[in-house]
């Protein structure tokens, strides 16, 4: 919800105030919180290399892939198909981070660039929205966001329910999505929103949730060993 804090007579300038309230919105948020340059997190064992898009990203997603034997590279929001495939990962990773998701026109064409390569992704959160947004899907402000360390999620291939840690005010219109790119993996068990992804005509699983949940729920950290796997077999 938009606010003003100030110090003046608010009811002398009520409307002119409440215009100003209404028009505001977030721009170019991912553009203000990525990095500008690549850093490199090595693990005690490798196992693989991951490509972790910085869209605002959580340093538990980090932490969770190279206690799995990743070497993380973390690269900026804007990075290339071409840049992406010079460092040879066996898997990519695009980051949760902030404000409109259809804002980043430019970053979601990269997206339809990088997902040509081959090579298995997880996207979480904004990771997700922009994932599905590169494949024709479309995304939605909540009326309510999702909130809090309790959210449930349906895993609608298992048909098993997990607590979730979410914080997000946008989602994927999972109606959107066309049969032949992917289908809807999970649901929101409150109002039946999307909560990710599986894609078949790309390698790519996403998940609105955050399953880097640091300190929990850690119901859903699994998603991990997964991916590591996914990127093991290559497939």
């Amino acid at each position: 919800m938009n606010g003003v804090i100030t110090t003046e007579n608010v009811y002398e300038k009520k409307d002119e105030l409440l215009e100003q309230i209404k028009a505001f919105t977030v721009k170019d948020a991912v553009k203000n919180v990525t990095n500008t340059e690549t850093l490199t997190y090595e693990p005690e064992n490798k196992k693989c290399r991951v490509v972790l898009f910085d869209f605002g990203y959580k340093r538990n997603i980090r932490r969770e892939l190279v206690k799995r034997g990743c070497e993380v590279i973390v690269v900026p929001a804007y990075t290339t198909a071409e840049e992406v495939k010079a460092i040879a990962p066996d898997g990519i990773m695009f980051s949760n981070g902030p404000g409109d998701p259809a804002e980043n026109v430019e970053i979601i064409a990269n997206i339809r660039e990088i997902q040509k390569l081959g090579i298995p992704i997880f996207g979480i959160c904004l990771g997700h929205q922009l994932m599905a947004l590169a494949n024709g899907g479309r995304t939605e402000k909540l009326k309510y966001g999702h909130r809090g360390a309790n959210q449930p999620v349906i895993d609608l291939e298992s048909g098993l329910t997990y607590v979730t840690s979410q914080n997000h005010g946008y989602a994927v219109i999972g109606d959107s999505i066309d049969p032949s790119v992917g289908h809807v993996s999970h649901i929101n068990a409150n109002d039946k929103t999307c909560e990710g992804i599986h894609y078949t005509a790309v390698n790519a699983r996403t998940v609105q949730f955050h399953p880097e949940a640091h300190g929990g729920p850690l119901d859903t950290a699994y998603l991990f060993d997964d991916f590591v796997e996914t990127m093991k077999e290559g497939k």
